[in-house]
């Protein structure tokens, strides 16, 4: 008993202990689905679910691929968008901490821009992805409502799948938009504080030139800038003793050599490669644009050239030290200037060859501009050269006021005196006898005052302290004329070679009209409008470079024309100049296929049919209406004008085509009439009202109508549905022919008759059936009337063959001894009812002119 009960014991303990560590394991797998295989299970493992599990995810992930592929590619991008924000937050910090210089708000500037293309181009890629997603998800169709049979398992799947993909890139394309308004900010928040602090430095206030105190703290500053210049100066010397190898030597000795002789050499050049002849009085303004390009070149080139082989030497031999580089880039670029302004004026005006300028004026003024324009260039370039030492021995505050006012007063005061003498000039020509023929361009009246006004602010601003503002105009003044003398060549360039190339017998309008087939006028109108486009760009680019010392750069421009080309907001509707232009181009990329195919239609396929002429202008039109209604379509559906829009947009229209529009579309429709059921077609005799002609062309509003004085009618279409037409080539182009003859009434009827019948049948074109008929129509007191009836196969005959016919009734007359009776006089009572009424109408037309002259004197 006692072994059997410990066995048995025995038995039941290890039974409960497999079945204490089967939940266990049991229970640890649910708590930890990561650990859902373990290496040993219990033996009621088997009738858990979790051996099933592994063959569900292939299917699901399977099913998930699109959007997994989708949820990573935005991954991407909001990783991009994430490293620009925050790239943009550091920037925003850097504006907000410390007050930055203008090079450094610059070169932070210029470093946002390309973040501002790189999130448009986020955005752009995105914009695609997710218009298709939506697409995707618009086949789907609306949720079921409340009440409907659910969606199946699979179509809910598919549509959550969507649904976020459709999330994920609008999220994505909201951080992008986001962030390019916050990079935007901050652009244009770099150009304001640019632009404020350009304003503070220019209307900064000092000592002005006669105050004491400035005078006292030169002087007082004079001894620290001597011992400053000699410190300059004496480690330039070192510098030159410990690299001036006899190579460096060399080499500087050839480049100024080569630059003087370059300089010196330049007004040799020109005159000998650029032949402007005296003797020959009226050159073509092409050989004096040609004349005035190859001055400037090589008046302006060697100058230039010199200048820089000089800084290239000199930056190699390392002879200047750093402080002193820009004093001789000053001292080179100053000289190039004088050497370009020189070359500039005489291009333009030739002081030496009257009959080459390209802007009249006298020979005196031409003079008298260059040298003053030469000297004013000198004394900006000294002034620029004494400014950059100034700056290189760190000079002080009162010896740089001082030397900016001194020169901005003395090119003050020599422009004042070019107005001076201009104006001298035109008192002493108005005292003169005779009278006056201005023989040059007036640079009176506003121009001159604008000068006056210039010098009047200059001389202000220097004696009332404001130097920056006073350099600062004299300077641009300078810089502006400057650019409106090239503007001035350039737009003569254009109009010239651009322009006058297309004009005339040139060779290029010559070779272009040989081999397109473009008319000599369009031609022309090509170049006038290419010349146009020329001059628009130069003006632009002249402004750009005037305002670029402003504080307005050629980045805001841009961005303001890629916002006004690329799209603008207006409340709530986007107006986008490129789009607008591409529809455009569309439609007319589609009205130009249209006339082809009506070309093609015309001169092709439909003469090669047996249809008529009538039939085949209908074809023609239809087949213009429904390619200008489908350009019309394609260029609306492109701008985003839907069908529901433009029904919306037609609904509109009605209201003002049941008032004003009443009319047109009468004539619309009356002319699609006319091109279906075809009453009238062209080429057919057709009589409206008066007039009578061939119709030419049935439009959308009219039919020309061509009368037989070679004159057009003008027919709205609603008259020809609603009046009365008559058609004379309806059916066929047989045509009547009727010759009325009267002869004595003494003439034989059979004889006159036999006559009139033989003359019908022995022309040609007379048709034999019907037969020619001759009706004996009446008889009077002096004469009997005969009528000959006959037919002709084409109506444009008859007239000839009616003409055909009285020619030879009269001669068969004439055979016959029979006479044509005079115009029988009218009775006595006759010609007292005609005088009666002729002085009836006398009457109502004196009385018509009577109340005409009362109201005139009324």
């Amino acid at each position: 008993m006692t072994g059997i009960g410990l066995k048995r014991l025995f038995s039941a303990v290890i039974i409960a202990c497999g079945l204490t560590s089967g939940g266990l394991a049991l229970a640890q797998q649910a708590q930890t689905p990561s650990r859902a295989q373990p290496q040993a299970q219990a033996p009621a493992a088997p009738q858990a679910p979790v051996p099933q599990q592994p063959a569900s995810p292939p299917a699901a992930a399977s099913d998930t691929t699109p959007a997994a592929n989708v949820s990573a590619e935005t991954k991407a991008a909001r990783a991009k968008l994430d490293g620009f924000k925050a790239d943009l937050d550091q920037k925003e910090l850097a504006l907000q901490g410390r007050v930055l210089s203008d090079v450094e708000l610059q070169n932070l500037r210029q470093q946002i821009e390309p973040i501002i293309a790189d999130i448009r181009t986020v955005i752009d890629e995105q914009a695609p992805k997710l218009e298709a997603s939506r697409q995707r998800l618009s086949q789907l169709g609306p949720k079921p409502a409340s009440g409907q049979p659910e969606e199946s398992a699979d179509v809910a799947k598919d549509r959550a799948d969507r649904e976020a993909a459709v999330a994920e890139l609008d999220e994505t394309q909201r951080l992008g938009r986001a962030l390019l308004v916050q990079a935007e900010q901050l652009s244009a928040q770099i150009g304001d504080l640019r632009r404020a602090g350009f304003a503070r430095a220019l209307f900064e206030q000092s000592d002005g030139l006669l105050s004491p105190n400035l005078w006292m703290n030169v002087i007082q500053a004079i001894p620290r800038e001597l011992r400053a210049q000699r410190v300059v100066l004496s480690d330039a010397f070192d510098q030159l003793q410990r690299n001036a190898t006899l190579g460096a030597l060399f080499v500087l000795g050839l480049a100024i050599g080569a630059a003087v002789a370059l300089y010196i050499g330049r007004r040799s050049i020109a005159p000998r490669l650029v032949r402007r002849d005296p003797a020959i009085t009226d050159p073509s303004r092409r050989s004096r644009l040609m004349a005035a390009i190859g001055v400037l070149v090589l008046g302006a080139g060697p100058a230039i050239a010199g200048s820089w082989i000089v800084w290239v030497a000199f930056d190699a031999a390392d002879v200047v030290p750093p402080r002193l580089e820009q004093v001789v880039k000053s001292l080179l670029g100053g000289l190039a200037f004088i050497a370009f302004v020189r070359a500039l004026i005489d291009a333009i005006l030739a002081p030496d060859h009257p009959s080459w300028r390209l802007i009249p004026v006298r020979d005196a003024s031409a003079a008298r501009i260059m040298r003053f324009s030469v000297t004013l260039a000198t004394v900006m370039v000294v002034g620029k050269v004494i400014e950059a030492f100034n700056k290189a021995i760190a000079a002080a505050l009162p010896i740089t006021v001082i030397t900016r006012a001194v020169f901005a007063l003395a090119m003050a005061l020599l422009f004042a005196e070019l107005l001076r003498r201009f104006a001298t000039r035109e008192s002493q020509d108005e005292a003169c006898l005779g009278p006056y023929v201005p023989q040059e361009v007036d640079i009176g009246g506003p121009v001159r005052s604008l000068g006056w006004f210039v010098v009047a602010v200059v001389i202000g601003s220097v004696l009332g302290g404001y130097t920056a503002l006073a350099s600062f105009v004299i300077e641009q003044a300078v810089s502006i004329s400057t650019i409106i003398a090239m503007l001035i060549l350039g737009i003569a360039l254009a109009d010239e070679f651009i322009g006058g190339s297309l004009r005339g017998q040139s060779r290029l309008a010559t070779t272009l009209q040989a081999n397109t087939g473009i008319r000599r006028r369009s031609l022309e109108q090509i170049g006038v409008l290419a010349s146009g486009i020329a001059r628009l760009a130069l003006i632009t680019i002249a402004i750009l470079l005037v305002l670029l010392p402003w504080g307005i750069e050629s980045t805001d421009v841009m961005t303001s024309l890629r916002a006004l080309f690329f799209g603008f907001n207006v409340g709530d509707v986007t107006i986008s100049l490129s789009s607008i232009l591409i529809a455009a181009l569309l439609f007319a990329a589609g009205f130009t296929i249209t006339r082809i195919i009506q070309r093609w239609l015309d001169n092709t396929f439909l003469p090669a049919t047996d249809l008529d002429a009538g039939l085949r202008n209908s074809i023609r039109t239809a087949a213009g209406y429904v390619g200008v209604i489908t350009a019309g379509v394609v260029a609306f559906t492109y701008l985003g004008l839907s069908l529901e829009r433009l029904t919306i947009v037609a609904g509109a229209l009605s209201v003002g085509i049941g008032f004003g529009l009443q009319s047109i579309v009468n004539n619309f429709i009356s002319g699609l009439i006319l091109l279906w059921e075809r009453p009238i077609r062209v080429g057919d005799l057709v009589v409206v009202g008066d007039g009578e002609g061939y119709v030419r062309r049935i439009n959308v509003r009219s039919t020309e109508i061509q009368t037989f004085d070679r004159s057009t009618l003008i027919v709205p279409n609603s008259n020809l549905i609603s009046g009365i037409v008559r058609n004379r080539v309806r059916n066929d182009r047989v045509g009547r022919v009727l010759v009325s003859v009267p002869v004595p009434r003494a003439t034989d009827p059979d004889l006159m008759a036999d006559i009139m019948r033989r003359a019908a049948l022995a022309h040609r074109e007379v048709m034999s059936e019907p037969n020619p008929r001759v009706l004996f129509k009446k008889v009077t007191e002096n004469t009997i009337d005969f009528d000959l009836v006959c037919f002709v196969d084409d109506i444009d005959a008859a007239a000839r063959v009616s003409s055909d016919l009285y020619f030879e009734v009269f001669r068969g007359l004439r055979k016959a001894g029979i006479g044509v009776p005079a115009p029988s006089t009218p009775e006595p009572e006759e010609a007292e009812e005609a005088k009666a009424d002729e002085s009836k109408k006398t009457g109502d037309e004196d009385e018509t002119l009577t109340l005409l002259k009362d109201k005139s004197r009324a």
